[in-house]
């Protein structure tokens, strides 16, 4: 039944397959993580069912690649589900990547290193698409605007999102943890790897990391040669004016305590104004305190 129905993209309509047959996507860069958001999928497709078909292509062999539904399938197997709605829809190896990253770059918790890999994966699309329709299409402009108009960022932030991909996995995970900041990340992503891998050692030994300032110097020493070991050290060690002691808390022991949809910067500010109230109820000031 279901092969009779693929065949015919102007019949295309949804229609049930094992679980079994469904692979995931090619270098999918979005991770399918347990956790809340799972806990409630789960109950809604336990109450519900799978209210969204997952979107599919035939790969031959009577198997099929999830272009979208990654989530769905995962919670579904972990219901004892066997049998998914799908949409079954001849494409491109490009027209699936695009859709597969259009699908989910707008979820409401996406890792930075997710974003970075799925928008190198879909702006390599775009140029091969744009190489394979008209010369003029694939140069780097066009493709950075035309990512530009299925998100909500600027070229120039997906440019830099797509630096990241150039981290080593250890210094990536720091960005994903939180414990580098976004724009560091860019100017470190300009390293070697070598110097990357001794500055990932530095930090670990001296627990702390470079600021933005410090890290455009990194990348300048690491283009010319000049940088070492000795000099990470130095770097790292001195004090920075606005940052002389500093702790960082797990994203995960304090997202519970908040609404799903806050981001870490919102998270901040409550906590932040959270100690200012704590602080006045205690009968400090910040005369009290530099006396």
């Amino acid at each position: 039944m279901a092969e009779n129905q693929v065949q015919n993209p102007q019949t295309e309509k949804v229609i049930a397959l094992s679980a079994s047959l469904l692979e995931p996507f090619q270098g999918h860069p979005f991770r399918v993580a347990s956790g809340e958001e799972m806990e409630q999928l789960k109950e809604s497709i336990r109450e519900y069912g799978v209210l969204s078909p997952l979107l599919v292509r035939p790969r031959g062999d009577d198997r099929y690649e999830i272009v979208s539904g990654h989530r769905r399938k995962a919670a579904c197997e972990a219901l004892g589900i066997t049998e998914l709605p799908v949409l079954v829809r001849n494409m491109t190896d490009d027209e699936a990547v695009i859709l597969m990253v259009d699908s989910n770059i707008q979820r409401e918790h996406i890792l930075p290193s997710e974003k970075a890999f799925a928008y190198k994966m879909k702006m390599e699309a775009v140029k091969h698409q744009g190489k394979t329709t008209s010369c003029q299409l694939g140069t780097k402009s066009r493709s950075d605007g035309l990512l530009a108009e299925s998100s909500n960022e600027s070229a120039r932030t997906i440019q830099r999102y797509i630096r990241l991909t150039h981290l080593i996995p250890s210094i990536l995970q720091m960005v994903d943890e939180y414990q580098i900041a976004f724009n560091p990340a860019v100017e470190i992503s300009y390293l070697t790897d070598e110097h990357q891998r001794m500055l990932k050692e530095e930090m670990d030994a001296c627990q702390a990391t470079p600021s933005l300032t410090q890290s455009r110097t990194l990348k300048q020493m690491s283009q010319t040669g000049t940088l070492t070991r000795e000099y990470l050290h130095h770097l790292l060690t001195e004090e920075k004016p606005n940052q002389r002691q500093k702790f960082f808390l797990n994203q995960e022991d304090v997202q519970r305590y908040f609404p799903k949809h806050y981001t870490p910067q919102q998270m901040q500010q409550v906590i932040i104004h959270l100690l200012h109230t704590w602080q006045h109820k205690r009968g400090y000031n910040k005369d009290t305190q530099e006396r």
